[in-house]
């Protein structure tokens, strides 16, 4: 029998285990071993009984039976008490982490089995929190559940409580934020349980459980995309997507990928930030794309790249976007925002592109700044190429992005880190906010809705005071406003409004099927005036240094860019935006000439 054992166990692996993390699967193990044993033990019964000469060797088949029920006992047992053992001294020996778990259905419940057995760490789980009747004054897992009143400071003084776990899937950004507002005034750490979708291979990890960051609080609910259409409008498509490389066009490309297209054009003239995204294409295995290091600027050079890849549909997201750069800088913003936009513009008329999308702002709406009035000046462009082109400009306009390159919240995180001040412009400035991919699954949606001249604009949700913003991740990085960190007002910057609009004075809009989607109704202009204007604008741009000739332009095109806290302010008190030369002669005319 020891022969038999000894070979069964072999064959099946049982041994293999580590006994200190023995669980179902080990006893599945074990039972097999043993089942195969008993197999060997009839077989060798069978055997004996026709070619041996005795019956010394015969095993009843009843000691079989209570072999096997004896031995699947007493290893399963053993294993089990070993592995209770040894993590009893694991716990005397490593300090407990006193926690509450915020919710005791399914996630709740998932939760406290991962901390459990965190090997990490030794966690001691007090009890859970919820706001159902039914559940509260009876244990789940051994475990109180506590409604939320009775947690307050004397609670968590008495259980040393150091952590609360919020554990609640589908949970809006409001709630989350009021509960934390609540959990943090005890003086707790807060962390929260990621989405479903999230969790790694259909299971929680504990080091998934991370301390609540700003982006939960500002996040959304998740959009819920019409993915069969938009498969059918990228099917074996050629896409083109500019600024390819950059927070949103990363995204954008990222979001693609998992559509079947035929190819992805990559263009991007950051060549650090295009092979990046290159290699994280690779690495998920996505192999229908080229990335093209190559400048929007430059019309013969994308008139070429046009030419090899016959794109069908163009995302362009390429441009300038910080605000206090491109007012000083309106040249350069001119001729990304304006000039790259026009050549795109053209040469998808011109190789009969079916769908030209533009990732615009809602700084372009009244603007007050260089950048918004450049990506005005770019979105009338596309709506004055409507008229005479196959192709059909669709307009995209959201606000801010959770995240983005040289946003708000990346710079307050490096100033906590720091020690602070938090620098903020101004008390009273507010700005929307939105997620990096939604607003690229937005960008895509609304590209199938689009039809050619519409400006789609995204439901950015309720607009976020940045001070409180402040003071928010202050908190949840565990220090004291204005005790620890203080927050220092610098004045609003160069072209920066109070707060942020998404419809013009002269828009209005029209719901789409989409809820998180409307289509603004473009104001009627003179088209053969205005992009002669703009031709006019990118010539001067081409030849002139001068920023007050550039701007003068900008604000002839669009009139009702009104500068503010700028240098540029005093060009909106002149009666004429033309600005004479040497002789008394136009500058401007000169120039085109």
């Amino acid at each position: 029998m020891v022969i038999l054992s000894l070979v069964g166990f072999l064959l099946i692996g049982s041994y293999k285990g580590v006994v200190r993390h023995t669980g179902l699967k080990d006893v599945q193990l074990l039972f097999k071993a043993l089942i195969l044993t008993f197999l060997f033990g009839l077989l060798f019964n069978i055997f004996n009984n026709l070619y041996g000469s005795t019956d010394d060797l015969h095993v009843p088949v009843s000691v079989l039976c209570m072999f096997f029920l004896l031995n699947i006992f007493a290893l399963t047992s053993s294993r089990f008490a070993f592995k209770h053992f040894y993590l009893s001294l694991h716990e005397q020996i490593k300090p407990k982490r006193n926690i509450l778990i915020y919710g005791a259905g399914v996630s709740g419940q998932i939760t406290h089995t991962v901390m459990g057995r965190d090997g990490s760490e030794s966690y001691s789980i007090i009890g859970f929190i919820d706001d159902n009747p039914g559940k509260i004054g009876k244990q789940i897992k051994g475990s109180n559940v506590y409604k939320r009143s009775d947690i307050d400071s004397q609670f968590i003084k008495e259980h040393n409580v150091e952590a609360i776990i919020l554990s609640i899937q589908n949970i809006d950004s409001k709630k989350i934020m009021n509960l934390s507002d609540t959990i943090l005034q005890l003086g707790v750490k807060v962390k929260i349980v990621p989405p479903v979708n999230k969790w790694i291979d259909g299971s929680l990890n504990a080091s998934q459980i991370k301390e609540i960051q700003i982006e939960d609080l500002l996040d959304r609910a998740p959009i819920l995309l019409d993915n069969i259409k938009v498969e059918q409008e990228l099917s074996n498509k050629t896409v083109m997507v500019t600024g390819a490389a950059g927070s949103i066009g990363s995204e954008i490309v990222r979001q693609l990928s998992h559509y079947p297209c035929k190819e992805l054009i990559l263009i991007d003239q950051a060549e650090s930030a295009l092979y990046d995204l290159q290699q994280e294409l690779k690495q998920k295995n996505v192999i229908n794309f080229t990335p093209i290091v190559a400048d929007i600027r430059d019309f013969e050079r994308m008139k070429v790249i046009f030419e090899e890849t016959r794109p069908t549909i163009l995302f362009h997201a390429a441009a300038y976007k910080h605000v206090p750069l491109m007012e000083s800088n309106p040249t350069e913003a001119v001729k990304i925002n304006v000039l790259g936009t026009r050549n795109l513009a053209n040469l998808s008329m011109k190789f009969e592109i079916e769908k030209f999308v533009l990732v615009s702002t809602d700084k372009a709406v009244n603007p007050t700044n260089v950048m918004g009035a450049t990506k005005r000046v770019a979105e009338m462009y596309l709506k004055c190429l409507q008229k005479d082109s196959k192709t059909k400009f669709i307009t995209t306009r959201f606000g801010n992005v959770l995240g983005s390159n040289g946003s708000v919240i990346p710079l307050f995180k490096k100033q906590i880190n720091q020690g602070g001040p938090l620098t903020v412009t101004h008390p009273e400035v507010t700005r929307f906010f939105m997620t990096i991919p939604e607003a690229s699954q937005l960008v895509i949606e609304a590209a199938t809705m689009g039809d050619g001249g519409e400006i789609f604009i995204f439901d950015m949700g309720e607009s976020v005071k940045i001070v409180d913003l402040a003071k928010k991740m202050i908190t949840l990085s565990g220090l004291n406003y204005p005790k620890d960190i203080k927050i220092e007002f610098v004045g609003l910057r160069p072209g920066e409004k109070l707060y942020e609009e998404l419809l013009a004075t002269d828009e209005g809009t029209l719901p789409t099927h989409h809820k998180k989607i409307m289509k603004s109704k473009f104001a009627e202009i003179d088209c053969g005036i205005l992009k002669e204007k703009i031709n006019d604008l990118c010539i001067i741009d081409s030849f002139s240094m001068d920023k007050n000739i550039i701007v003068s332009k900008l604000k002839e095109i669009v009139p009702e860019y009104i500068s503010k806290n700028s240098e540029y302010e005093l060009l909106d008190h002149k009666k004429s935006n033309t600005i004479k030369g040497p002789g008394g002669n136009s500058v401007e005319k000169t120039l085109i000439s």
